[in-house]
């Protein structure tokens, strides 16, 4: 039996229910595995504290008063899991809020699997060998 092997795992932060279902879809059909979806910022930083993802898929406008920018810095207290915005804006202050909290990309919705073939592939090398060891230490 043919094991199927994952590039990677991936947490998705996102609080329209559709859109979710969506981008987890082109993730997977990318060959990635999603290990959590988060509806709001706490959800994701709970996530992404316990479930240590090789990257997160985070959109910006997020219901229930924190963005995910403001998760975003709040994850990068305690790691360096690479981040991949989403947004429906390409306001260029959103983007340099964004860069700034060293993310590693910005993509603006809506989204195909294209757009995230490579953003996924640089993440996940750019989380290296350390996030894998510490997903497969937590499993």
């Amino acid at each position: 039996m043919k094991k199927n092997m994952s590039k990677g795992s991936v947490i998705v932060v996102e609080d329209d229910m559709l859109l979710s279902l969506v981008e987890s879809r082109i993730i997977e059909k990318l060959g990635y595995t999603v290990i959590g979806k988060a509806q709001s910022g706490k959800q994701a930083i709970d996530m992404a504290r316990q479930l240590k993802p090789d990257v997160i898929v985070m959109d910006i406008s997020l219901k229930g008063g924190m963005s995910g920018l403001d998760a975003s810095e709040e994850i990068r207290r305690f790691s360096d899991i690479p981040i991949i915005f989403l947004s429906g804006s390409a306001e260029s202050d959103l983007i340099k809020s964004a860069k700034k909290l060293g993310n590693a990309d910005y993509l603006v919705k809506p989204i195909k699997a294209d757009d995230m073939l490579n953003p996924l592939k640089k993440a996940v090398k750019k989380g290296g060998a350390k996030s894998a060891k510490v997903f497969s230490q937590a499993s």
